[in-house]
């Protein structure tokens, strides 16, 4: 893939089941979509993605949430909580301090587990009622094992999550737990639990429902539909550029199909595509190293660690798509530290958006490119966050204001506020002559 448009596709190949099929990114082998599960292309091993006999427009969507955009999905309608259908916020505060000519945060934080990975598991689990497998797996830093957790439970289906053993936020171990997932602590990285999770799905012990499966990113394309639809519906045109945080770079990913798909369809000129424009933690940047440096391929970093955990990754499996999805909307990658990221938290929160830190790094990553001059006073941006604050609330508390004792006596709380000390009454005053 080196541009903005689909492989002409006229007509679906034998394998097709009702117009749906996969093809191998590389290679072009086409593989039928439920007759037996597949992950990765058969003839090469590289990755697979989902295609149709018709491509999507906006006329064809109706409803809300994600299944308003079925037309555009392997089914009408999927195991759904249901999930979509989030905020376009405005941010005047961050608008100004940027000097932009818009600014929109989209906040994926808002779904029914409190991540974009709804989108993906509602997808991804109804194909794992096609196929009719009884057990769901996954590899997480936290967010996708949540929500594999509540929508396999809304399945009836048993659901399997490997962790990097003291690595996750309890808030999202909390989720796993309470929806019944079996949750096994890896002694390794995020990056050692997804080769786990690979050897158990190639020896057809569970279902694979990390990014990695096509299916997932089809569910995740819709944010792209809907941040193109609303901030077309309210500025009366497409936003320039799209910010994002990168972890295994499956948003980056499903937002560059989605555009291609929309060029395919006639709803979207080239020459309208949204730059996407991903952001890494410093401590986790195999996708900055790359774009930098100009290579094909990521290279895998072996340690990494980052107050981001949810982009915690030294190896992300969708870089095959997501490097092209960069290059040829015109956008790029940067890494932002872990203070830079905390300030963006704390902006958000300004503005009355509670996110998780890996969210806050595509506003982080938004303001050093402002400051580096690659994103234009004139541009209109929209920051995706994908994760609530909630999420982590230890990272939250860090990042947030202290709690002040103070006396159980009004007169002494309105003292207090008035920047006197009362908190030890006559003593603390006297210390606090001397």
């Amino acid at each position: 893939m080196t541009d903005l448009t689909l492989p002409d596709d006229p007509d679906p190949p034998d394998c097709a089941d009702d117009g749906v099929w996969l093809t191998c990114i590389d290679c072009g082998h086409d593989v039928a979509p439920f007759d037996d599960i597949v992950y990765t292309c058969p003839e090469c091993d590289a990755l697979l993605e989902a295609r149709y006999d018709s491509h999507p427009t906006f006329d064809a969507f109706e409803g809300s949430g994600v299944w308003r955009y079925s037309a555009a999905l392997p089914f009408e309608t999927g195991v759904t909580l249901p999930e979509g259908a989030t905020p376009l916020h405005y941010v005047p505060g961050l608008e100004e301090e940027l000097g932009l000519r818009n600014l929109r945060v989209k906040h994926e934080g808002m779904n029914p587990t409190g991540s974009f990975k709804d989108r993906g598991m509602t997808v991804g689990v109804r194909v794992a009622e096609e196929l009719g497998v009884d057990r769901l797996a996954c590899a997480s830093t936290g967010n996708t094992s949540a929500a594999l957790a509540a929508y396999g439970a809304r399945a009836g289906l048993e659901t399997l999550v490997l962790l990097p053993e003291g690595k996750v936020a309890a808030g999202k171990v909390a989720q796993a737990s309470l929806h019944g997932a079996r949750i096994l602590e890896v002694d390794g990285n995020f990056d050692a639990c997804l080769d786990r999770v690979q050897d158990l799905a190639d020896r057809g012990e569970a279902y694979l429902l990390n990014s990695l499966n096509p299916f997932r990113l089809e569910g995740q394309k819709t944010i792209g539909l809907e941040i193109l639809e609303e901030f077309r519906d309210d500025e009366g045109r497409f936003p320039d550029r799209i910010v994002l945080p990168v972890g295994n770079a499956g948003n980056t990913a499903a937002l560059y199909k989605c555009f291609r798909e929309l060029v395919a369809g006639g709803d979207l000129a080239p020459g309208d595509v949204p730059k996407l424009t991903g952001v890494q933690a410093e401590g986790a940047a195999p996708m900055v190293e790359a774009i930098e440096e100009g290579n094909d391929e990521t290279r895998r970093w072996p340690e990494v660690e980052t107050v981001a955990t949810a982009i915690r990754i030294g190896n992300p499996v969708n870089a095959p798509k997501a490097l092209p999805g960069i290059r040829e909307t015109g956008g790029t990658a940067v890494a932002v530290s872990d203070e830079e990221i905390t300030s963006a938290q704390r902006a958000l929160a300004g503005e009355g958006i509670g996110v998780e830190p890996a969210s806050a790094a595509s506003v982080a990553g938004l303001r050093k490119l402002r400051e580096q001059g690659e994103v234009g006073a004139g541009e209109d941006v929209v920051c995706l966050t994908t994760g609530h604050l909630l999420k982590d609330p230890d990272a939250a508390a860090a990042a947030g204001n202290d709690p002040q004792p103070v006396p159980n006596d009004t007169d002494k709380i309105l003292r207090h506020l008035a920047g006197e000390n009362v908190e030890g009454g006559l003593l603390s005053r006297l210390r606090s002559l001397l």
